[in-house]
């Protein structure tokens, strides 16, 4: 029963089997068909573009096949033609030999004569761009002669401007700066004076009054406290005089390098410039 039982299972999965392989065929053998009706098409549609594409190379080929048996033709009857033009050339060139002599004679004297206008011509144009190159050399350098005279003129008004400005300049400076140098050395010696003459009434009123030692303490402190101040009156006044001679010395060395710069000797100012020592100098 067991061997009936798989036998008939056998069977039914050998049946199914074959079914299912008679299926896959038959499907198979669709696909294969179909395939097979595509490239069948696809090669017929190849082949009738192929076909018209070399149709249509065939039909221009005889159309240009006709077309150059046509300039053939063409060409065959101007070669005849050429070749009675080239008959009636060759009788006229016999004709013509002895005037073309003649005439090659005539070629060769005009050429030497032609040597000789072109070398003449070429030594005129040369001499007229040479002149051209001077005309204009001459007319660069009255140009320059001219420009070089107004800056001639210029500079030597500028010169002369310069060396009344600078006359001028210094006797101002001279004379403010020595006014100026002598009320300050005035004033220095009247404080000097006032002070000896103070220090003097001092000495007298001190040694008059016969004062107790406190009492010409405080009057020595107060004298000195006067001293002091009036010797940082006199230092001020050093300072301010130094400061003067300082610019004074600075604005001559100015005016020595402007001059300096223009190129105008200092000898020419007819004085000797004072440069005011420093104090202490």
């Amino acid at each position: 029963e067991m061997e009936a039982k798989y036998t008939r299972r056998m069977q039914a999965l050998r049946d199914e089997l074959d079914l299912r392989r008679k299926t896959e065929i038959h499907e198979l053998e669709e696909r294969k068909n179909t395939q097979i009706s595509e490239l069948i098409g696809n090669h017929e549609g190849a082949f009738g573009a192929i076909k018209n594409y070399y149709n249509d190379i065939t039909a221009k080929n005889l159309t240009l096949i006709n077309l150059l048996k046509e300039q053939v033709e063409e060409l065959k009857k101007k070669q005849a033609v050429l070749e009675k033009e080239k008959a009636d050339v060759l009788r006229e060139n016999k004709g013509l030999a002895e005037p073309l002599h003649e005439a090659q004679e005539q070629v060769a004297e005009l050429q030497r004569k032609l040597v000789n206008y072109y070398r003449d011509k070429e030594a005129l144009v040369n001499s007229k761009a040479h002149l051209k190159i001077a005309q204009k050399e001459l007319k660069d350098l009255q140009w320059e002669h001219e420009v070089l005279e107004q800056r001639f003129s210029q500079v030597q008004s500028e010169r002369d401007d310069l060396y009344q400005n600078f006359t001028r300049a210094i006797n101002e400076v001279q004379q403010k700066t020595g006014y100026k140098n002598l009320l300050l050395e005035h004033k220095l010696h009247s404080l000097l004076s006032l002070l000896e003459q103070k220090e003097v009434e001092l000495s007298e009123i001190l040694a008059a009054a016969d004062l107790d030692p406190s009492a010409l303490s405080l009057v020595s402190h107060k004298l000195e406290d006067v001293l002091n101040s009036k010797n940082a009156t006199i230092q001020d006044l050093q300072i301010q005089l130094a400061r003067v001679c300082k610019a004074h010395n600075d604005m001559l060395q100015t005016f020595e390098a402007k001059l300096t710069a223009f190129g105008i000797p200092l000898d020419n100012l007819g004085f000797q410039p004072l440069s005011f020592p420093l104090p202490g100098q």
